[in-house]
């Protein structure tokens, strides 16, 4: 009941026109956001981060998150009329969306993406909502030991669960906890890599890595594939709607599986982009009709859409609850909240209820507007796309420099988002993974924080992290998280030798 009345006084927050106004502001820059190719969620976020600093926290989270949403809304859009994904989880949306809108049916793939958008972000909400709370108070029981065991599963479950080679992902996040180092270490006081660069004394601003990594990274390949805009026209209409939503009654079940595997993979640091590949792939194993998918099968819509919307909106309920952000967008947030002077962790939601249940209230109120601003608008975002990308991509260059000049008014700060860019451009270019690095850049001081304490508590004995059952099954599995890829290896090897034809004696 608390709960409840904790939602409740949220909604009078969320509900006052100054963030209604802020929330449908970042619902249109979302999806502009995620319709322009070369952007993205994290990187429009990123980007945008330092306009809000001199907002109220609540307003602030809520505009920022809202372009997130807008963001996931706007991705479909590219993917279905142009064939070109605006998000990377859109991908698996233009394998029968896009064919869809060239038999003519844009119109019904685009309404039944934002629906089902729009269905898996009202699951994810709940679930936070209800699940949240009794996690903060669960992880209230966490000293230094349980913390860095949360953090070192989180970190694991990056190498375990992810589609890039396990290497892959240890190098980007050794290189993420090496860059946090920099600076001068909070228990010695001693400088650690600052090379003599006074502006390195505080360590490398994590805003102005992520505006590089994925705002000029990606902008620089863009450029590199001279993309192009060639697509369908599609306008909505109440008629088309109505039809559509009868017709997505009959997959509902297609609903619930991918808004299953979207939550897990968003509370797990899995991530909106494998969701939407997973549910797609397990829509079209369990169909009747699986030789449709590829051809414009209405539930290979669903599926992936369901999922990434479920997956971006519950990779919130462990930054909020536990400080450990489940995806890129979420990481970027978590630094805004340290930025803002808020702690992420169980604290939040006794010490700042207004700003906890503020923003849970405003998902529900943002994604209601985001499906009836792009039910509306997409005969606008469609003519954006045919503006030459030669123009937009200068746009974005010089607000990505704005926005790094802005968090503390040096040119330097300039110089390193570019380095940071280019790291992130050859990252992208070897596809190595840009979020395990993030990831280490955001909670690389604070695993070493807790580790140090954990270790000052037991006079250096590793025994603390299997001290009780607590902090011991959540080191395991962390342990098993690292090793899950050498399972599979030894899958693929042992497969790989039963294949080879028998030697002739």
């Amino acid at each position: 009941m608390d709960d409840l009345n904790n939602l409740l006084h949220g909604f009078a927050v969320a509900a006052t026109l100054p963030n209604l106004a802020y929330m449908l502001i970042g619902i249109l820059l979302g999806v502009l956001i995620g319709v322009l190719p070369g952007l993205g969620g994290a990187n429009g976020v990123a980007i945008l981060l330092p306009l809000t600093f001199s907002m109220d926290p609540t307003t602030a989270i809520i505009m920022l998150s809202c372009i997130y949403w807008g963001a996931l809304f706007g991705g479909a859009i590219t993917s279905i009329l142009f064939n070109i994904p605006g998000e990377p989880w859109s991908v698996a949306t233009t394998f029968d969306g896009y064919p869809m809108a060239q038999r003519g049916q844009a119109a019904q793939a685009l309404t039944a993406a934002f629906t089902s958008s729009f269905v898996g972000a009202l699951f994810a909400t709940a679930l936070i909502t209800f699940l949240a709370p009794l996690l903060a108070r669960f992880a209230l029981r966490f000293g230094p030991a349980e913390l860095f065991a949360v953090q070192l599963l989180t970190f694991c479950s990056f190498v375990g669960m992810s589609k890039e080679a396990p290497a892959k992902t240890m190098i980007s996040m050794l290189l993420g906890f090496a860059l946090a180092t920099v600076g001068m270490d909070d228990m010695t006081g001693q400088l650690r890599m600052t090379y003599g660069f006074a502006e390195l004394l505080k360590g490398f601003d994590f805003l102005i890595a992520v505006i590089g990594l994925f705002g000029i990274g990606e902008i620089l390949l863009t450029m590199e594939e001279g993309l192009a805009f060639k697509g369908k026209s599609a306008r909505i209409s109440p008629r088309i709607v109505w039809q559509t939503w009868v017709e997505l009654l009959r997959h509902w079940k297609t609903f619930l599986r991918s808004m299953a595997i979207g939550c897990w993979m968003g509370i797990t640091p899995g991530g909106a982009t494998p969701a939407s590949f997973m549910s797609y792939g397990v829509a079209r194993r369990m169909s009747e009709h699986p030789e449709r998918f590829g051809q414009g099968e209405l539930a290979g819509v669903v599926a992936p859409e369901t999922a990434a919307h479920a997956a971006g909106t519950s990779a919130l309920l462990p930054m909020l609850t536990l400080g450990i952000p489940g995806s890129p967008t979420a990481a970027v947030l978590l630094g805004g909240l340290v930025i803002w002077g808020l702690q992420p962790g169980p604290m939040l939601f006794t010490e700042h209820k207004d700003f906890v249940w503020g923003l849970i209230a405003s998902m529900y109120l943002s994604n209601i507007v985001g499906l009836l601003v792009v039910l509306t608008t997409v005969p606008f975002w469609a003519a954006i796309l045919r503006i030459p990308f030669a123009i937009i991509a200068p746009v974005i260059i010089v607000t990505c420099a704005i926005g790094a000049y802005t968090v503390h008014g040096a040119m330097f700060d300039v110089f390193m988002m570019l380095v940071f860019g280019v790291l992130g451009y050859v990252f992208k270019k070897l596809k190595y993974p840009l979020a395990p690095l993030v990831l280490a850049l955001v909670l690389g001081d604070k695993a070493e924080a807790n580790f140090r304490q954990s270790m000052l508590m037991s006079q250096g004995e590793l025994s603390i992290f299997w001290s009780n059952g607590l902090v011991g099954g959540i080191t395991g599995l962390a342990l098993l998280m690292l090793v899950w890829p050498l399972g599979d290896a030894a899958r693929q090897w042992a497969r790989r030798r039963e294949a080879r034809p028998a030697v002739a004696q």
